[in-house]
């Protein structure tokens, strides 16, 4: 299988702000999901599953601030898979307005595939993929 990639980008605005005039970390963290989700519907196009969850969040390592007016850009790629989970690091760099970049931020997301059972619940399904 090929590598699955996926990009994402979000201008920091005001209200991503903490208290010392930095962005929040919980913000970083939600929009790295975001990045993670768009990786993984990629990895999960045609098979049974509806989609995938977000299951864990490993290894955040927050190693440079980012200021309001830059844009961070996510890079998510599948680094392994499971019968029902998949694995997706995701890079954050941020981009001033000068065109300088910076890592910033990294994690590691486990996702699982998911569809809609009996009852309308949401129970784990096998998404029949490899990763080599």
């Amino acid at each position: 299988m090929e590598q699955v990639t996926a990009r994402f980008s979000q201008l920091v605005m005001p209200n991503d702000l903490n208290n010392i005039g930095t962005l929040f970390g919980g913000k970083m963290v939600s929009w790295m999901d975001i990045a993670a989700a768009k990786a993984i519907q990629r990895f999960l196009r045609g098979t049974e599953a509806a989609g995938g969850v977000t299951k864990a969040i490993d290894e955040v390592v927050f190693s440079e601030p980012v200021f309001g007016g830059e844009w961070v850009n996510f890079d998510a790629t599948v680094i392994s898979a499971g019968n029902t989970s998949i694995t997706i690091k995701v890079s954050v760099r941020a981009e001033n307005a000068s065109g300088n970049a910076r890592d910033v931020c990294e994690a590691i997301f486990t996702m699982v595939a998911v569809k809609k059972g009996d009852g309308d619940r949401w129970v784990k399904v096998a998404h029949g993929k490899s990763f080599n």
